[in-house]
């Protein structure tokens, strides 16, 4: 195989097609396990960590920062992080009953939260630098983590324009090279836009948002920006928090899995969703390959992405993950899919 590469909107980072996601270092995998990963991923052309202050996930007072800790001790161990993309986030907005309280006593995304953030993340990932930082989710009130209907509130916290700024100021001494944010809405891509362009200040080089069979919402408003505005999607999810790997099918609960595991993952596991994974299944299984890689291949072939998010929790699963880089689906199996999301739109948000 070998791996691609695309430079990551307007900045000049090259990026693998498959990046690797590590949300499950320091839960569901030890530091062992990992290592054993980003070795493999490495060993198979892959160039791009993606990570956060908030993982592991589901998260935790007594586990955060557990995940960037592994990844710095890897990089320092191993000596290659010059030859890796490093990304991370910082939280976006929550308080004490948000699950993420546990966070500065609540994170924001004003000046002072951010520069904490990263000096945090700087030490526990080991390095002086990082290659893109992101903002988690917004500090608004708005669409995110499968949230529909729309609903207005004046209380947007702090402004966009201030967060940006704090950025600017981090891109400014060095410690980050670029900015991007993740689970945004349409509206806050071209905010972001708008104030770098008004402003003289940083220019977004991608959104990291959900993209999978299940919820194909990106494609509705934000697909077109980041083809028209070179602003390259970190597709994540790209298995439905493994609904699509079919092992949840009919019920199934696999010892160890994530949706066994904890209650909190429902996003992508009611019955419309599991009606649309069977016959998404089905539809791999007639044409020779498994649902893992048809699902992961159909992300992999859209025009507006910029890198592929995958996790794994053992090697197996990893080496399934990225061989689905060699396939390409055909156009008649295209077309199938396309009659399945016609019945299945947006099963899971």
């Amino acid at each position: 195989m070998t791996m691609r590469y695309k430079t990551l909107g307007r900045s000049d980072l090259s990026v693998s097609h498959i990046c690797l996601g590590t949300m499950t270092y320091g839960e569901q995998n030890s530091q062992d396990d990992a290592f054993a990963q980003m070795d493999y991923a490495v060993s198979r052309g892959i160039n791009f960590f993606d990570t956060a202050e908030l993982y592991p996930v589901p998260p935790k007072a007594d586990t955060q920062g557990s995940t960037e800790t592994i990844v710095g001790h890897w990089l320092a161990a191993t000596g290659k992080r010059k030859d890796i993309v490093l990304a991370t986030k910082v939280a976006g907005r929550g308080d004490a009953n948000s699950g993420v309280g546990h966070i500065r006593q609540g994170p924001r995304l004003s000046g002072d939260h951010i520069r904490r953030a990263v000096e945090d993340s700087l030490e526990r990932l080991q390095t002086d630098y990082i290659d893109l930082y992101q903002v988690h989710w917004p500090e608004r009130r708005t669409n995110f983590f499968g949230q529909l209907g729309y609903q207005h509130r004046e209380d947007d916290g702090v402004a966009i324009e201030d967060t940006l700024t704090a950025l600017q100021e981090l891109v400014d001494w060095g410690m980050v090279r670029h900015i991007g944010i993740s689970n945004e809405t349409p509206w806050g891509v071209m905010e972001y836009l708008r104030l770098a362009r008004e402003h003289d200040l940083p220019r977004i080089a991608s959104i990291q948002n959900p993209y999978n069979l299940l919820n194909r919402s990106f494609e509705v408003g934000l697909a077109e920006m980041a083809l028209r505005e070179q602003v390259d999607l970190l597709a994540y999810s790209p298995l439905a928090f493994g609904m699509l790997t079919g092992k949840y099918l009919r019920g199934a609960k696999p010892a160890g899995a994530r949706l066994t595991l904890f209650d909190r993952f429902v996003r992508y596991d009611n019955a419309e969703a599991r009606a649309a994974t069977e016959a998404y299944a089905n539809l791999a299984q007639q044409h020779g390959m498994s649902l893992t890689q048809m699902a992961l291949a159909f992300v992999n072939q859209q025009v507006f992405l910029g890198s592929n998010i995958i996790g794994a929790t053992s090697l197996e699963q990893l080496k399934e993950n990225i061989d689905s880089a060699d396939i390409t689906l055909s156009e008649v199996l295209l077309a199938e899919i396309e009659a399945i999301h016609k019945r299945y739109t947006v099963p899971a948000p």
